[in-house]
């Protein structure tokens, strides 16, 4: 999940693995998988950033609720 700001300053959690496409229209718009859009005040570059950190993170975890099962 990605911390990202709606334009009325609401804080939310976005599963970022539901995101398929963001664009600046100025604002940014996330486009879900799910048709769902929502509009933040992050900038587009801001946005892929949260991304790649969330998953760098996964990465380095070595999914242990895998482990777990093996």
């Amino acid at each position: 999940m990605i911390e990202v700001t709606k334009l009325n300053g609401t804080n939310i959690l976005v599963n970022a693995e539901l995101i398929e496409s963001v664009e600046e229209t100025p604002d940014t718009v996330l486009s879900l998988v799910t048709g769902k859009k929502i509009i933040v005040k992050e900038r587009r570059q801001e946005v892929k950033n949260l991304v790649i950190l969330y998953k760098k993170e996964i990465a380095a975890s070595g999914l242990p609720w895998l482990q777990e099962h093996q």
